[in-house]
């Protein structure tokens, strides 16, 4: 009896099902979180010519190199080997295909931190800025050339903002102005002190990054609701403008009584 031949194939790989009703619009980040076949959620990234999928923890692309989460993982504990049988880091350095390796693991990192920013899943993107940044460091530290770290370095202002945006969100939820404002400011104190650094002053004002992180910072200052005594200086300002002094007096006795109020606390 002649044996019946399988299919050659028994299901079609073609990804047009999967991006039906899913246009690619230029120049906009279009993003979405679904669950795997294994059960786990994951985050698809629209792309001109079909889709990037990504695992929302640990190496994006899924892979463990060398049984590590990541190659940056893999050469961090390469260094702590290097450490306990030399005792120093002096002879340890990066090779120029470590460094390739290592940019375009970064690069997956970077799809992955700018769809959860989107997604709205600020933890997560906070991590992946400040594990870009980690390797930032460690190149800068042990590649072997200053072309070699300036090809990592030279994005730390942006993965600095992309931080920011990211901490000053997830504060907003919670109403939390102070800290929102707290996060800008300390990017734009880490980048000015990067420019300062590099020797290129000329950046604290040519800066799209800094100029970015001064529009939010004015945007939530505007949008913050003020405290009392905030307000009552405000209208005291005002009275004394319009010279309505018997006001101002009052303004002033209520300031007063909140700065007694501060000292029995």
């Amino acid at each position: 009896m002649e044996r019946r031949r399988t299919p050659r194939f028994r299901y079609s790989k073609d990804i047009t099902p999967i991006l039906e009703g899913w246009e690619y619009v230029p120049n906009e980040i279009s993003v979405r979180r679904i669950r795997g076949l294994d059960g786990r959620d994951k985050i698809q990234l629209r792309i001109d010519l079909g889709l990037m999928q990504m695992e929302l923890d640990g190496r994006p692309d899924g892979l463990r190199p060398h049984g590590k989460e990541s190659l940056l993982d893999y050469f961090e504990s390469v260094l702590l080997d290097h450490l306990d049988r030399f005792g120093t880091d002096k002879h340890f350095r990066l090779t120029e295909e470590d460094l390739a390796n290592l940019q375009r693991e970064a690069l997956q990192y970077y799809h992955r931190y700018i769809s959860l920013l989107h997604l709205g899943d600020y933890d997560r993107v906070v991590r992946d800025t400040e594990r870009n940044l980690r390797l930032f460091d460690f190149v800068a530290r042990y590649a072997p050339t200053e072309e070699g770290k300036w090809a990592f370095n030279q994005y730390r202002p942006y993965v600095l903002t992309v931080r920011a945006r990211a901490k000053s969100l997830r504060a907003l939820e919670q109403k939390d102005y102070d800290a929102a404002l707290a996060a800008i400011r300390e990017a734009r104190s880490l980048i000015e002190a990067f420019y300062r650094e590099m020797g290129t002053e000329e950046e604290l004002t040519e800066s799209s990054e800094l100029e970015t992180l001064r529009e939010w910072e004015a945007q939530i200052e505007k949008e913050r609701p003020l405290s009392l005594r905030e307000r009552l200086t405000r209208e005291l300002e005002e009275a004394i403008r319009r010279e309505e002094y018997e006001r101002a007096a009052k303004i002033r006795d209520q300031l007063r009584n909140l700065d007694r109020t501060d000292e029995v606390r």
